[in-house]
């Protein structure tokens, strides 16, 4: 997802083209203000914690874009892609390292696991809104 603070920035075009580039595909997409309700549910992990009400917060403050990625290891390289949660901890070359600041505007978020991406997924889109493509480089990236 590309969060309110990327979009504002238009930054949304260089956060797609680094998860392509790198070799995974986005068979979903879709930008709209996440409703409260969603919000709360797609970080409802994070119920619990001082920062809840002020994410919630931000997060249905403005447009954000969701998408559903797939690819070899696609939890992992996305995580990698995003960088570490804190800017300032995060690698150069990934998003966060490269364009963000702080915690809190950190301008992308992924999945933690398959299971978490998989609730998440449902959070924001219809199964039938998951348009499955083969890229023509995908039979060399899944060769091993």
């Amino acid at each position: 997802m590309v969060k309110p603070d990327g979009v504002q920035r238009g930054l949304v075009g260089e956060v797609i083209s680094r998860i392509e580039r790198r070799g995974l595909k986005i068979v979903a997409l879709r930008m709209n203000t996440i409703s409260p309700d969603s919000a709360k549910k797609h970080y409802a992990e994070h119920a619990q914690k001082p920062f809840f009400n002020s994410l919630i917060s931000f997060i249905t403050s403005g447009p954000s874009v969701s998408f559903v990625v797939e690819g070899k290891n696609a939890v992992a390289v996305m995580r990698a892609i995003n960088g570490s949660t804190n800017p300032v901890n995060a690698s150069t070359g990934s998003i966060r390292g490269d364009l963000a600041l702080d915690t809190g505007r950190n301008i992308v978020h992924a999945s933690d696991s398959i299971e978490s991406a998989r609730r998440e997924i449902g959070i924001h889109f219809k199964e039938s809104e998951i348009v499955p493509y083969s890229r023509v480089d995908e039979t060399w990236i899944y060769e091993n």
